[in-house]
């Protein structure tokens, strides 16, 4: 496409002193003409070049216009570029490799440090990056979009207007206003299926401030919960809720108090410990492992 290559030339241009049209025209496998009308078409959107004809002869940005290119740091450099292999995780297109050509120059070559690594899809890779596409089309476009969803209250059919991709606590979610609920919603990536863009255009809202609060979607309501692990379960309190989570009982084992805001995920945590933990608070939750044990107790004994 035109646009692509304008940019391409424009690219190059800043990261060289000096290309010939020749040069250009092979780069991006075009006629010496149309980079002729390629460059005629840069000056006209008021980026000055030069060109010197001749031996040692070319095309250049006029030096007052040019970027610097000790713009940022090394550290800063690197930090750019570790997100950006983040974001490659978790899309179809490599964004890593074109944000280094624009980079670099042949004075300074940028090259990425592999001391930390962002791994932003996990096993859901292949679901999660066609979503993603999906939902930034819909987002750039103005599309609605479709999705069957599952949740701790069931199945249901959902149409939303798409406005946000959130990454938030290991997960990734999108933020829209929902039909069925008439309502600005969040829902998580990992819960949707049968997604697909509408050919239905939205009108954007004007979104209020305070529903851009995610972190309200998970903490408007919270649940209080109190209980003793054994000391065996120390690492996993410390891996998920660091080392102020608990306190040491005199009479042994790790008394750990939490705010949940959703009580399906405190139950599914509390049931992953087996037998290493013993719920005080709330009496909800004691009541409810109570059912579920005798339930299972009930099946084995069956088999």
């Amino acid at each position: 496409m035109k646009i692509e290559r304008l940019i391409g030339i424009i690219t190059i241009l800043l990261q060289q002193d000096k290309v010939t049209a020749p040069e250009l025209a092979a780069r991006f496998e075009v006629s010496r003409r149309t980079i002729n009308r390629d460059i005629e078409a840069i000056c006209k959107a008021g980026i000055p070049l030069v060109t010197i004809q001749g031996f040692d002869g070319g095309i250049s940005i006029s030096d007052s216009y040019k970027i610097d290119k000790t713009l940022f740091t090394q550290d800063e450099l690197q930090t750019i570029l570790t997100g950006l292999k983040g974001i490659d995780s978790v899309s179809s297109n490599a964004y890593l490799s074109g944000i280094m050509e624009k980079l670099s120059s042949r004075e300074r070559q940028i090259i990425v440090d592999d001391t930390m690594v962002i791994d932003l899809a996990s096993h859901y890779h292949d679901a999660l990056t066609y979503k993603i596409d999906l939902i930034k089309k819909a987002v750039r476009c103005r599309r609605m979009i479709s999705f069957q969803y599952y949740s701790e209250n069931g199945e249901s059919q959902r149409r939303i207007e798409a406005y946000r991709l959130i990454f938030k606590w290991s997960s990734w979610y999108i933020f829209g206003f929902c039909h069925s609920r008439n309502d600005y919603r969040l829902f998580k990536l990992n819960r949707l299926w049968d997604l697909s863009v509408l050919e239905e255009n939205f009108v954007p809202r004007e979104i209020p401030e305070k529903r851009l609060d995610f972190d309200a979607y998970f903490s408007s309501h919270t649940i209080r919960l109190k209980a003793i692990f054994t000391e065996t379960e120390r690492h996993r309190l410390i891996d998920e809720y660091g080392r102020d989570s608990y306190v040491p009982c005199e009479s042994g084992g790790l008394l750990f108090e939490w705010d949940f805001a959703s009580y399906e995920n405190m139950r599914q945590w509390i049931l992953s410990f087996g037998d290493q933990v013993n719920v005080l608070e709330p009496e909800e939750l004691r009541a409810d492992i109570r059912r579920q044990s005798e339930n299972i107790l009930q099946r084995y004994r069956e088999t």
